[in-house]
């Protein structure tokens, strides 16, 4: 072998071992040790992701982000938050500029097979157009020849397209790479329609228009989508830690427990409320993290239903009813999974 060949070798076994190197400490110790945890977030989602008056985020996405803090560093503001575009959300994610994305990200097929992993659905929505009650349509047939607001890199592309094929309408995207630029187009009426989550779209009108009413949401498609936090692949410790984190929430409901009447639960004795709490131990243990993790999340952050209802529920602007994100014993989608 000549000394060009064996050079040539040992810089391609470095280019490959570097990435191993890279991975070698798990996103748990990286986090506790910068003692901080990042969020992808969106650009400006009020109810979802956004900063308030104070500089404070709030939101539905910005509480998952919280309760996971909650769980590895016992405090839910010890979370920085990255405001991420379409495009740019899934490779800060898989470059590790981030440590978990909850950003109203869909779970799709090719998403979870190219450097993501999936943890559990946070919000289950259907994907809508927005457009003027002045156009006077209401529904995906009527918008032959509409202009269409979309975000690039989001799975609303691909909607737009099938839309416009599966009705023959010749739908006209009009493309922007930034979250406030696409929406501000539309209500300066650069576009006919805006084309997002329903949930963002009624944020969108609640905090863009001047007046709300003019503007009317429908569905793009019959289809709802699962919008799940996300984290990178080759971490499943990590993926189990947001996953169980954000599945805390969804099982406090479940168990009647809220922020305020937890403590009251303490010397139960109903053996899975006494292992979700950590009074009996292991669950926590089993993830590297102390047993009382579940317990910790529920009293700083709520159950699910306390951060829906704050964010984008009854208690808030949106007022969004439940719908599809009830328990599955009140019709909808959310199934709380085994803490044993």
């Amino acid at each position: 072998m000549t000394c060009k060949t064996t050079l040539t070798a040992m810089a391609m076994i470095a280019a490959f071992a570097a990435p191993a190197l890279a991975q070698s400490t798990s996103t748990l110790d990286t986090v506790k040790e910068r003692g901080r945890l990042i969020c992808g977030s969106s650009q400006g989602t009020p109810g979802f992701g956004a900063p308030d008056d104070n500089g404070y985020w709030r939101g539905l996405d910005v509480e998952t982000c919280r309760a996971v803090a909650v769980a590895v560093l016992d405090d839910k503001d010890a979370v920085d938050f990255v405001p991420l575009s379409g495009q740019q959300r899934i490779p800060a994610l898989q470059t590790g500029e981030i440590d978990m994305l909850p950003r109203t990200l869909t779970w799709t097929l090719q998403r979870d097979a190219n450097g993501i992993n999936f943890t559990t659905p946070n919000y289950y929505e259907f994907t809508g157009f927005m457009m003027p009650k002045s156009l006077g349509i209401t529904s995906v047939e009527d918008m032959a020849g509409a202009s269409v607001c979309v975000q690039t890199g989001s799975t609303t592309e691909v909607v737009v397209n099938d839309v416009s094929t599966k009705n023959d309408l010749d739908l006209q995207p009009v493309v922007f790479d930034n979250t406030t630029a696409g929406r501000q187009a539309f209500f300066s009426g650069r576009c006919d329609a805006l084309i997002t989550d329903a949930g963002a779209l009624a944020s969108v009108r609640a905090t863009m228009a001047d007046n709300p009413d003019d503007y009317v949401i429908f569905p793009a498609t019959p289809y709802m989508d699962a919008l799940t936090p996300a984290v990178r692949h080759g971490d499943d410790q990590w993926l189990d830690i947001v996953t169980w984190s954000i599945q805390a929430m969804i099982a406090a409901e479940a168990f009647g427990l809220t922020s305020e009447n937890i403590d009251d639960y303490l010397d139960s004795d109903d053996p899975r409320i006494r292992r979700f709490l950590g009074t009996d131990p292991g669950n926590g243990a089993a993830l590297g993290l102390s047993d009382d993790f579940a317990y910790r999340i529920v009293k700083s952050v709520g159950n699910y239903a306390e951060v829906y209802d704050r964010n984008v529920g009854m208690d808030s602007p949106l007022k969004l009813e439940r719908g599809y994100n009830a328990l599955f014993n009140d019709g909808g989608l959310m199934f709380p999974l085994a803490f044993q």
